[in-house]
């Protein structure tokens, strides 16, 4: 019996992890995500290059943090995508909470500054935009 565990053991663990990673599905609904991102429209483009005043999201779910061709990050981001963030959905559903307070948390600050102003508090509101971004890629 202890010869199963140990050689199942493993399997299972890789089987967790496979299912709690961040290149799983967003479970959120792509149509409610997309009629949400409006807000986000403002200053995101979803078009390949085109900047506004925050950096275009065209393929951003997998994406390094901080690589948006022609986009000037701030320190804070240069230093995030420094320290590996990638934007994998649960990454972007957590940023998409409070994004001044994930990027102080991820690079080990009290506080940052950002631009990014809007902040999604229901999870679902956020589950449903990432599955909007992950749908388009």
């Amino acid at each position: 019996m202890k010869n199963s565990f140990k050689a199942i053991a493993p399997v299972a663990l890789a089987f967790a992890v496979a299912l709690t990673s961040g290149s799983a599905f967003a479970a959120g609904d792509a149509e409610k995500g997309k009629k949400a991102f409006k807000k986000c429209s403002a200053c995101h483009s979803l078009e390949e290059g085109k900047n506004k005043v925050g950096p275009s999201l065209h393929m951003v779910i997998g994406r390094k943090a901080g690589s948006a061709e022609g986009y000037k990050y701030s320190p804070v981001f240069a230093e995030a995508a420094e320290k590996g963030l990638d934007w994998q959905p649960d990454q972007m559903i957590a940023y998409l909470e409070n994004p001044k307070k994930y990027l102080a948390a991820f690079v080990g600050k009290d506080k940052v500054k950002s631009k990014m102003a809007n902040k999604f508090k229901k999870l679902q509101l956020r589950e449903d935009i990432v599955a909007y971004l992950q749908s388009l890629q």
